[in-house]
């Protein structure tokens, strides 16, 4: 893809809703998969009580409307004001605390693991049935809408188009014994689990497809060592992709 059209294509525009100012693509469709839709808010004339603390309405309580819910509020109840980058708002807008809740929880994908994703890590992956794994480096390309992966061949896989993931653990048996990877956590609109207690990220599968191919493509990541013959930083990106998962269901799911 020629520079100019990458560029069109991650072009920007500064719009103004009823909840605030949103940054958006200028083509909805090459928005972030991540993202979230605006939602509908709760009519006026259907609220005349707090949906939280029941209390009602009049000249004194206010009437407030959440920006990630759209439900309808008291200031006591929906006084937070937080960040919602998954909306693409300029500043922090007010949420009920419920969603203020979840919103301080994905500040930290966009923080710290969102870094981990774009910075990129290196692993043994291997495609569909082969049986011969290659070194490639693996890293979320800046407009979060790709996987790009670089060895001696170049892959890159549309986010979007990822259908399932299911993450490969080493757990710490009794007596200091590690087992052999074993499939964990699979995500998906009907489960999704988060990588806790011993558990270890040690590889992925991945489950896409490619437009204009029938069928689904699959690919294994397993750990693979940097220059500093360290697994540590795969071991971040698989971690950082699980929670990314989460949110692409969550999306989806919308």
């Amino acid at each position: 893809m020629s520079s100019g059209v990458a560029a069109h294509r991650d072009a920007k525009k500064l719009v103004r809703s009823p909840s605030g100012l949103r940054m958006v693509p200028e083509q909805r469709a090459f928005g972030s998969p991540f993202g979230l839709e605006e939602p509908q808010w709760v009519p006026d004339k259907e609220c005349s009580r707090c949906m939280q603390c029941d209390a009602k309405f009049d000249f004194i309580t206010r009437k407030h409307h959440c920006r990630r819910c759209g439900k309808c509020f008291c200031d006591r109840c929906c006084s937070q004001k937080v960040p919602l980058r998954r909306m693409c708002f300029v500043d922090p807008v007010r949420q009920c605390a419920e969603c203020a809740l979840v919103s301080h929880r994905e500040a930290e994908f966009y923080d710290k693991q969102l870094k981990v994703l774009l910075s990129g890590a290196t692993f043994l992956v291997t495609f569909g049935n082969s049986e011969k794994p290659e070194t490639m480096a693996c890293r979320l390309s800046s407009n979060q809408r790709c996987l790009l992966l670089d060895g001696t061949s170049h892959h890159e896989i549309e986010v979007a188009h990822i259908s399932a993931v299911q993450m490969l653990t080493d757990g710490a048996a009794p007596g200091g014994r590690f087992p052999s990877p074993t499939a964990r956590d699979t995500l998906g609109p009907s489960r999704l689990v988060s990588l806790s207690g011993t558990a270890r990220a040690t590889g992925m599968f991945l489950q896409y497809t490619v437009p204009g191919l029938g069928g689904a493509t699959q690919l294994k990541l397993m750990a693979g060592e940097d220059a500093n013959a360290s697994r540590r930083p795969a071991a971040a990106w698989l971690a950082a992709m699980h929670k990314a998962a989460k949110l692409l269901y969550e999306s989806r799911d919308q």
